[in-house]
């Protein structure tokens, strides 16, 4: 096999869960092979980098293998290896999440009817 559709790569490598997800996400135009965004027909071969978010993150991967068919989650982890800058990006990106999750506030109790309703009241001013 010398190349294979980026939808089906990207779900045989289990990027996403359904095929159809990964042809929504690429008709979006958020996933790019080498620094080109695509459509969901172009065709990947190996040596090549695609960029994909995966829930909050991007990542960036470089293609060792090609698939038609989904894999197991071992043997699907050997069809691509993620670079070092984009391993980084990720690390700093989920701490900086976390550290803002502490600033966030954390009610110590669902709000009453009363409280609602001022809430409401302050946002609409």
């Amino acid at each position: 096999m010398e190349s294979v559709r980026i939808d089906k790569w990207l779900w045989a490598a289990r990027f996403y869960k359904t095929r159809s997800l990964a042809r929504q996400v690429v008709q979006a135009g958020k996933v790019s092979v080498d620094g080109q965004r695509c459509k969901p027909s172009k065709t990947i071969t190996v040596g090549q980098i695609v960029k994909a978010p995966r829930g909050h993150d991007i990542y960036e991967v470089e293609v060792l293998g090609l698939s038609e068919n989904r894999l197991s989650a071992p043997l699907a982890q050997e069809l691509y290896r993620e670079t070092a800058d984009s391993i980084a990006r990720r690390e700093k990106e989920a701490e900086l999440r976390k550290m803002n999750a502490l600033y966030n506030p954390h009610p110590d109790h669902k709000p009453d009817k009363k409280e609602r309703r001022e809430l409401i009241k302050f946002k609409n001013q």
